[in-house]
């Protein structure tokens, strides 16, 4: 966890840099989750939720499928922007950032203003 939640100092620029582009995968699309992962090389991949009738994914799930499918060999970061719910990601979204960012990788959870509600490694 961060020392203080609210202290948007303590975040790396480049952390704040993908909770702004979840929130905006959110915002812009009309979703429930909005979500960005950063890779090795610094490329960053958005997504939002997919609710259709023969596929669900959280956005969180997305934006990791979207890194695999680009080549993405391992992630720096992840963010997921949601309104008011659990303290931490689903563990199926967990899991997916760990299959390829490995044991350790940041997760931020944050609320649609930006506000960090939580931080979790995997």
């Amino acid at each position: 966890m961060l020392p203080a939640m609210s202290d948007a100092a303590s975040v790396d620029p480049e952390d704040r840099k993908i909770i702004t582009l979840a929130r905006s995968a959110r915002a812009r699309n009309g979703v429930p989750e909005g979500a960005a992962v950063r890779d090795e090389t610094g490329r960053t991949y958005v997504a939002g939720t997919v609710a259709l009738a023969s596929l669900e994914l959280s956005a969180l799930r997305t934006a990791v499928a979207m890194a695999v499918a680009s080549g993405a060999m391992s992630l720096e970061a992840a963010a997921v922007v949601s309104a008011p719910g659990p303290d931490a990601p689903a563990e199926a979204d967990l899991a997916a950032v760990r299959d390829l960012g490995g044991p350790g990788t940041p997760v931020f959870l944050a609320d649609p203003a930006g506000e960090i509600r939580s931080v979790t490694h995997t």
